[in-house]
């Protein structure tokens, strides 16, 4: 049997009928030096000995019953079928389950997805020194080793600790779901390894700033700075609109002084009045161009079916987007992060509470009121100043 890169070997059950063998992989790897190939079992040096040696019991009378059963209906027994009824089951260790995970983000065209949790499952794997792990070993115990690891070694923020921890629960409710893992086993919930994700704080510009980025003069500056401005105003004078839906904007979106368009995060639809200023913006731009897309940034696309492609293509556009604005706020002088995100936060920012949150949830397309009301909060100060005022006598 052929080694990995890392010098380990890949551990396998071999099925064998009439003299013909196929082999059932694990999952699961070992150094030649932690097999005992006498006895057909890993050595105690292995720290997961007692664990790997019971799943290949489990595993190997799997591939017996499987074997019984098929005699017993008189079907047709071969080491190949057999190895094909038990694969789905042998497929049960983490990773294995990782990857499955990840391609079906992939296929659904989910490519922030995969671009954002790949590295987690990445983290996963080096914390493990690159070994594989059941599911049955992921312990609170481990967990916690794991978040230190991510704290210490990786210097990760407490933020993305709690999405490495979502992720590896994601998975495992995944593996509990297709019967791969006893519900007995899961580490999560009451009692045992809890997520806390820690509240962000969401910072937009006043009306000032907003007056200075709109009046900016940059007729001297690169025409891609302007582009910037555009798309990142475009976004604010539609209710905080996302990037991602900003710039796949199309001309036939544009009926009758109104925009008509369908939110690409949760497919809600929705008409917004178009201002004398997002028209003037609009009009800086050709008509006739690839995909009937009123901006540039994506009509390099062939296909814009392909999801996949899609959302690639407008991370890396935003990418770019947020390094424009960046060298933008420095030139007006405005000393906080600008960013694509920050005109949704600047939307909700000016609006406070001066819009009913019925018509909040509306503009900004939120599923939920919950979801608004939870927003909404971070920008929303009058009662709390009140009350300090009040409290401090001012």
């Amino acid at each position: 049997m052929k080694a990995n890169q890392d010098g380990t070997f890949p551990l396998a059950i071999r099925v064998t009928v009439d003299r013909k063998s196929s082999y059932i992989y694990l999952g699961q790897s070992l150094r030649e030096s932690d097999w005992d190939a006498l006895q057909q079992k890993v050595k105690k040096s292995h720290p997961n000995s007692t664990r790997l040696n019971n799943f290949i019991l489990q595993k190997r009378a799997e591939a017996n019953d499987k074997l019984l059963d098929m005699a017993s209906q008189q079907k047709d027994v071969s080491s190949n079928v057999v190895r094909k009824q038990i694969k789905s089951k042998a497929s049960s260790s983490f990773f294995s389950q990782a990857d499955i995970f990840i391609e079906n983000m992939r296929k659904q065209g989910k490519y922030n997805r995969v671009s954002a949790e790949q590295p987690y499952i990445n983290h996963f794997r080096a914390f493990l020194d690159g070994r594989d792990i059941t599911f049955a070993e992921i312990s609170v115990s481990l967990l916690n080793k794991f978040k230190a690891y991510l704290k210490g070694v990786q210097r990760i923020s407490e933020r993305t600790v709690a999405n490495h921890l979502i992720l590896i629960r994601t998975i495992f409710n995944q593996a509990i779901a297709d019967n791969l893992v006893d519900q007995k086993y899961y580490p999560f919930g009451k009692g045992k390894t809890g997520i806390k994700i820690p509240e962000s704080v969401k910072i937009g510009l006043n009306a000032e700033e907003v007056k200075l980025l709109e009046t900016l003069d940059l007729s001297a500056s690169p025409t891609y700075w302007t582009h910037a401005r555009n798309i990142w105003l475009i976004s604010f004078y539609l209710a905080g609109a996302r990037v991602s839906d900003v710039l796949r904007l199309k001309q036939a979106d544009f009926q009758n002084d109104r925009l008509h368009y369908t939110m690409g995060k949760n497919a809600k639809t929705g008409s917004l009045k178009v201002s004398e200023k997002v028209l003037s913006i609009i009009e800086q731009y050709p008509k006739g161009g690839k995909h009937d897309l009123v901006f540039p940034d994506l009509q390099e696309l062939d296909d814009f079916d392909n999801r996949f492609e899609v959302q690639r293509k407008i991370s890396f556009a935003v990418k770019r987007l947020d390094r424009n604005l960046q060298e933008i706020a420095r030139f007006a002088g405005i000393n906080k992060k600008l960013t694509m995100h920050i005109a949704r936060h600047t939307f909700g920012n000016l609006s406070g509470d001066k819009i009913p949150i019925q018509l909040l949830q509306k503009l900004y397309r939120h599923t939920s009121i919950t979801t608004t009301i939870g927003y909404q909060g971070h920008f929303i100060h009058k009662d709390a100043d009140d009350a300090l005022d009040v409290v401090l006598g001012n």
